[in-house]
């Protein structure tokens, strides 16, 4: 065999084995890294978050029960509203008194006999009926407005202006208002305690709208409502200079009376009055650091240990105080029981007060997030480095069992919100919310 022939020979025998392994690679194929959606609903597809690899560790999930199809139809428009025109810093579901909307009646009598009966007949009162309504402080001029919930008509109801209010609290039935914001130095909290004007069934809103009222001490740490909204419990430091303390103090808004129930060393504390007999003061929340949970009976004695030992813990204890909500670091959400001193995972991940206890103990209401980005919780969310998409559900605390009720994106008019300061109506017909991307109010009709 000649040079020349042999070194053809050599190139057709690699052309050859090129063409085989090319044959057997593409035969094989190889696989195509799925699409994996991530903003999918969080409830439904639990995992560890801050990393992109297929979680290694599951959670047993709600079983929805709720046979829920996103649709627009005019049903789920009316589902949805937003009550407020302006960013609220609070505001309170109360039950209020109105003229009742009554045909008016045509006669057919003379002008004679009309007369005679106008001289003879005493004036009939006009009808009335309680109704719920609620009313809210706008965040950037302290003016307060209300409406009726079932007639979405909003009139702002006082003009005093108390710019750039953080906070707001309604007691006594929606006639007093705690309001919170920075001094003009931007370091000193000031908390006004105002007490609203009187109205006039059917009379003129527009006189007499200031609000009168006294400062509390500058600098108070935290602030938590009664179950009546007939007082307030708020923790400020101690004016001593031997030793720094923070005190425990009610204030009643009818008597204005003060009174001490708390002392203590430790000066990071955040509050909740459940019910008329206990208080319940948790650690300030950090991913970082271990929280602790403790609770006081109405006359702040008895001090004692609910919950320990939890990076990240926020708590939201039931109305009747032996369920406690708590949420971790890892913002999975858990039902402590304090008689059993047992808890349940319900399988959800948000934070403890993204949530609401229905009234008879049995149900918690909750914005959860479709999607959670990496980060330290709940600092991240709470410093606005992330933000949330949340759906609505409803869950069945005993069973696990969850019910959505909503996502807000799905239907027209909707918009994506990050649920905060989540409250019910005495009925449970109306969920309210406030959305931490803008601070409007919205309404969820749960019927």
């Amino acid at each position: 065999m000649s040079k020349r022939n042999f070194i053809l020979l050599i190139i057709i025998l690699i052309i050859i084995t090129i063409a085989i392994f090319g044959f057997l690679y593409f035969k094989q194929g190889t696989t195509i890294p799925e699409d994996n959606n991530t903003d999918t609903n969080f409830v439904s597809q639990l995992g560890l978050f801050g990393t992109s690899k297929p979680a290694t560790t599951t959670t047993t999930t709600p079983v929805d029960v709720s046979g829920y199809q996103p649709s627009n139809t005019e049903t789920q428009k009316l589902q949805l509203t937003k009550i407020s025109s302006v960013p609220v810093a609070g505001f309170i579901i109360f039950t209020k008194e109105r003229l009742k909307d009554v045909p008016v009646a045509t006669t057919n009598e003379s002008s004679s006999e009309t007369s005679t009966l106008k001289t003879t007949k005493k004036p009939t009162p006009p009808l009335t009926e309680f109704k719920p309504a609620l009313r809210y402080v706008d965040r950037v001029t302290g003016n307060i407005y209300q409406t009726f919930i079932d007639k979405i008509e909003e009139k702002r109801f006082t003009t005093t202006l108390i710019p750039k209010v953080y906070e707001a609290y309604f007691g006594n039935r929606g006639e007093s208002v705690v309001m919170r914001y920075l001094k003009t130095d931007a370091r000193t909290i000031e908390t006004f305690v105002g007490t609203l004007p009187k109205e006039l069934l059917g009379g003129d809103t527009t006189t007499n709208t200031e609000i009168k009222g006294s400062f509390l001490p500058d600098n108070i740490k935290d602030i938590s409502l009664s179950p009546d909204n007939s007082k307030i419990f708020y923790l400020f430091n101690s004016e001593s200079s031997s030793n720094e303390n923070i005190i425990g103090a009610t204030l009643n808004f009818a008597s204005n009376k003060k009174i001490q129930l708390f002392s203590s060393p430790f000066t990071e504390w955040l509050s909740q009055w459940p019910n008329s007999n206990i208080i319940t003061l948790s650690t300030k929340p950090s991913a970082n650091v271990l929280g602790y949970m403790y609770k006081i009976d109405g006359s702040g004695k008895n001090l004692m240990k609910v919950l320990g030992d939890i990076n990240g813990l926020t708590t939201l204890t039931s109305p009747n105080g032996k369920l406690v909500l708590y949420s971790d670091n890892n913002l999975s959400l858990n039902v402590y029981n304090t008689e059993t001193m047992n808890s349940t995972v319900l399988g959800i991940r948000t934070l403890s007060e993204k949530c609401v206890w229905g009234k008879a103990n049995d149900v918690i209401y909750c914005a959860i997030p479709k999607l959670i980005d990496s980060g330290e919780y709940p600092d991240s969310w709470y410093q606005g480095e992330v933000s949330f998409k949340d759906q609505f559900w409803k869950i069945d605390v005993k069973t696990g069992n969850g019910t959505l009720i909503l996502d807000p994106t799905t239907i027209s008019g909707g918009e994506e919100s990050d649920g905060i300061k989540l409250a019910l109506d005495d009925g449970e017909n109306y969920l309210f919310f406030v959305n931490k991307k803008d601070s409007f109010l919205w309404k969820l009709n749960l019927r």
